[in-house]
């Protein structure tokens, strides 16, 4: 696992755009169908846009239809930590990276895709920065 990272919202908000912030900082959510990495087939990592701690690879990814990168696992366990939320009056799981605390997206169970694990981590795209394999 990454170092952690601890910074003041005042650091957050002078090394990231508004809307990272909101995102990322905030628990806000990107509007769907509108992220860089929606539609992404690309191989590489997905990093956290605000560490850099690397959260997914590229070949856990696929096209669920929801509007925002899915994936079915994380790089590792020990990358993410999940969270009960039960904010907008239902209760979901929030995925937060375990390296910074930053607002990744919501990791939803049991909705039949055709994955190895029966998980979709639905994940911001501006979350996240693209790290390309170099081959």
């Amino acid at each position: 696992m990454s170092e952690k990272v601890v910074k003041s919202d005042e650091q957050w908000r002078a090394e990231l755009s508004p809307e990272e912030y909101r995102v990322l900082r905030e628990a806000g959510t990107e509007a769907p169908f509108i992220g860089e990495y929606t539609d992404t087939e690309t191989n590489g990592i997905y990093a956290c846009r605000a560490c850099g701690a690397e959260l997914f690879r590229s070949d856990a990814k696929f096209h669920s239809g929801c509007g925002w990168p899915s994936f079915f696992t994380p790089l590792a366990a020990e990358t993410v930590t999940e969270i009960k939320d039960m904010s907008h009056g239902m209760v979901r799981t929030e995925i937060r990276c375990s390296a910074c605390d930053s607002h990744l997206g919501h990791v939803f169970e049991g909705e039949g895709y055709k994955t190895p694990t029966d998980l979709r981590y639905c994940i911001n795209s501006i979350s996240m920065t693209l790290i390309e394999d170099k081959n």
